[in-house]
């Protein structure tokens, strides 16, 4: 073999260092592992070439080939498995140099149809002590094998192309790991976003929407529902559905625990896609199949441990859920039945103040306006049997029943006031708000009152303690209209220590404090869970004859 002369591989080696210094600039490693492959065919005169990367196993994850043709490809079996010398080569850290393939002990031969090799270089791409694949170069293009300039030239090669890879696997590393977190923020704001969505609601339909409406978009899929647990806990109702074909949906809109996809999510909590929907027996709608969806994922909705409900997510095109979607739609799946259940209970929680709130209107009507109007009807009565006998007591009587009537209407009044309370006007100042509540008092009620405000800077009325105020100032002048007999009342407001205080006063009869605090109506009870709620506090002072002073306060901030 004739040896080059050190002017020639002069030349051949800056060529290759030029050559070499763009391949490590390029971030595509289909790109590189070809230009490796042309570039070590081209330098060494080889007549074929392969380039094999493995991963830490060992396996051939990708082969670059150049040299022969597809029809010699496709009459072979199977791709080189990596055995005999392609296996020694992934072993040791050596170069393998030899001028007849087939002759060496270490070569198992090449599969049917393979083109004739003889000659062979192979060099190993290391990066430190990692074989990250190696080069293959056959057939010395008129020589009988490759020289050991040859070996040289292709170990400056390995050299660089192991820089090379490493540089693109580093670059799609880089690349995977910002999708991945460009993917995690976008679940995150969806979460957020709707996470903000349904806690700013009370209204389930409306929360059941939203969460319907995000995720179809976000995942692109055709048709949800959202069924619910009804009030037995044994059967799930369809309670929402957004999306197209919703005859098929309606075939069936009510599942048992157990039965069905539906009903085996709600039992298990377990989120569960179906793949198959004209086959799989646990479908007990096949009307949705026969409308073109393929593929439906389940997902319970579940709050403090407890399901809620089942949403169903049903898509026409072929898709398989990642891991990552299944964890957001479990995730979502519990903010939503969290927001379920809390409006669920808030409804209770209504429902059961309208019911004590009945009870105690049934109670003060009974234990006033009613027992008023039984004792104006008794008086009435005896106005009759004595009309013709005594005049004068007659007519005393009538003008205590005309004055007991007018009275009651007083009463009527103020409850009607109670319980249609107005609302502050956001284009007055809190004052304001205050005296024409007052004003609206001295209609119903007929008792005088005046305002003092001492307030150094005017409240916000859109704060929710000004709001407190003025619902502790309604309550507490409803109880004064109905209860206290009075002729006088008064109502000062100042600010004091980062405090706003709000004081009620009335001269009427009074009542002893003590003694209704192991019973407190609801009218008091309200004002002292508002105050505290606000961060506040209230005191009430009263006696017999002694009027009554109602003192509240909350922070200014």
């Amino acid at each position: 073999m004739t040896n080059k002369t050190k002017q020639e591989l002069e030349d051949q080696i800056g060529s290759l260092y030029q050559a070499s210094k763009d391949l490590v600039q390029d971030l595509s490693l289909e790109t590189v592992l070809w230009r490796i492959v042309r570039l070590a065919q081209a330098q060494v005169e080889a007549e074929y070439a392969a380039l094999a990367i493995r991963d830490d196993d060992g396996s051939v994850v990708s082969f670059i080939h150049t040299g022969m043709s597809e029809e010699e490809i496709s009459l072979m079996p199977h791709p080189p498995e990596g055995k005999g010398l392609l296996g020694e080569l992934q072993n040791k850290h050596e170069t393998i140099r030899i001028p007849e393939i087939l002759e060496d002990p270490r070569s198992v031969g090449f599969p049917n149809y393979h083109p004739k090799m003889t000659s062979m270089l192979g060099v190993p791409i290391i990066s430190g002590e990692k074989i990250l694949g190696q080069i293959y170069l056959t057939n010395k293009i008129e020589f009988a094998e490759f020289s050991a300039d040859d070996e040289r030239l292709m170990k400056t090669l390995a050299a660089y192309a192991a820089v090379a890879i490493t540089n693109t696997q580093l670059y799609n590393h880089i690349l995977e790991r910002d999708n991945t977190l460009n993917q995690q923020y976008e679940d995150l704001t969806l979460i957020n976003d709707l996470a903000q969505s349904v806690a700013s609601s009370w209204d389930i339909k409306e929360i059941m929407s939203r969460t319907l409406k995000h995720v179809l978009e976000y995942l692109d899929i055709e048709t949800g529902e959202i069924f619910l647990k009804d009030r037995g806990g044994k059967d799930l109702r369809l309670s929402m559905l957004r999306g197209d074909d919703f005859e098929a949906f309606y075939t069936k809109d009510v599942f048992r625990i157990g039965d069905g996809v539906v009903g085996k999510v709600a039992g298990h909590n377990k989120t569960l896609v179906v793949y198959n929907l004209d086959s799989d027996p646990r479908i007990l709608r096949p009307a949705i199949a026969e409308s073109g969806f393929t593929c439906q994922a389940v997902i319970p909705l579940q709050a403090t441990r407890e399901v809620v409900g089942v949403m169903t997510l049903s898509s026409k095109k072929e898709r398989d859920y990642s891991a990552r979607e299944l964890d957001l739609l479990t995730t979502i799946g519990l903010w939503a039945g969290t927001a379920i259940q809390n409006a669920l209970l808030h409804q209770q929680t209504k429902h059961v103040a309208v019911l004590e709130e009945r009870e105690r209107i049934g109670m003060d009507l009974h234990d006033g306006i009613i027992q008023s109007l039984y004792s104006i009807g008794l008086t009435l009565d005896y106005v009759k049997a004595i009309l013709q006998e005594d005049h004068k007591e007659s007519q005393e009587k009538l003008e205590f029943a005309t004055g007991g009537i007018n009275s009651t209407i007083t009463d009527i009044r103020a409850y009607i006031s109670d319980l249609r309370p107005r609302q502050m006007q956001e284009n007055m100042t809190f004052s304001e708000n205050l005296e024409i509540l007052l004003k609206e008092f001295e209609t119903n009620s007929k008792i005088p009152g005046s305002v003092k405000n001492e307030l150094q800077v005017p409240l916000d009325t859109a704060d929710p303690n000004t709001v407190t105020l003025f619902r502790i100032a309604q309550e507490s002048l409803s109880n004064t209209a109905r209860h206290s007999e009075a002729t006088q009342t008064e109502v000062r407001l100042w600010d004091e220590d980062g405090k706003v205080y709000l004081k009620i006063m009335d001269n009427g009869k009074g009542f002893n404090v003590d003694k209704t605090e192991a019973n407190l109506g609801h009218g008091l009870v309200n004002m002292q869970r508002r105050s505290q709620k606000a961060g506040g506090g209230i005191q009430i002072d009263s006696a017999p004859g002694k009027g009554t002073k109602v003192l509240t306060w909350v922070p200014k901030e």
